[in-house]
């Protein structure tokens, strides 16, 4: 994104700042990879080959939610075996020699580690290859005495969203056949227009079950 200068049709002695859309290809896995605390793109997209209707590539956005903590300083001699927080992001070449970003082995011998993840990145092309996105998410949590009994799961949420763009032609929802239309001159009621309306009619084969009830506690033996 990026601010730019335009003239005020209707005022030309005036200027305002309109926000850009900067479109930018990612051919790197070095140009692909976006450390911790560093700039990474407000829009970041997976793109395909092929396209929609529309003439767009059709591919997956990647929205991150929140970011881990502060990583391990690079100089400390573990920080190689969780050399994968140094990213918030990276993306590059799929290749069944790297199924993962850490191995359990890492945790025993931290100094000369199994797997380090820094060594994925090595600047080869990622355009039009087979790709594997490392989202590293988390989120900074300081026990407190709200904690007791249970803690909190407001606002502790940590994940990211791996969504279409541009990969169909329309909201795929319309194609649900549980969706229901009807005009505001329709009935709702009726079950030809709305079959909503008439589940306890077609229901009907559900067993009845009698309504829960209890007895208490025995306490005699």
């Amino acid at each position: 994104m990026a601010f730019e200068s335009r003239t005020v049709p209707w005022n030309p002695k005036h200027e305002i700042q309109q926000i850009q859309l900067i479109q930018k290809t990612l051919e790197t896995e070095d140009q692909a990879a976006f450390a911790f605390g560093g700039t990474s793109p407000q829009y970041l997209y997976l793109a395909s080959n092929h396209t929609n209707v529309w003439g767009h590539r059709r591919g997956y956005r990647i929205q991150i939610i929140n970011f881990a903590g502060q990583p391990v300083p690079q100089e400390s001699t573990i920080e190689s075996a969780f050399s994968w927080e140094r990213y918030q992001l990276a993306v590059t070449q799929r290749k069944e020699e790297e199924p993962s970003s850490t191995s359990i082995y890492n945790q025993n011998d931290p100094w000369t580690p199994t797997v380090n993840f820094a060594d994925f990145i090595n600047n080869e092309t990622i355009a039009g290859k087979d790709l594997v996105a490392w989202v590293t998410v988390g989120f900074l949590h300081i026990p407190h005495a709200e904690d007791i009994p249970n803690t909190v799961t407001v606002g502790n949420g940590v994940g990211f969203f791996l969504k279409p763009y541009n990969f169909f032609n329309e909201d795929p929802s319309v194609q649900s056949p549980d969706v229901v239309y009807f005009q505001n001159d329709q009935d709702a009621r009726v079950c030809e227009i709305n079959p909503v309306s008439c589940l306890p009619e077609t229901a009907a084969c559900a067993p009845d079950l009698p309504d829960f009830t209890h007895g208490g506690f025995r306490t005699g033996f």
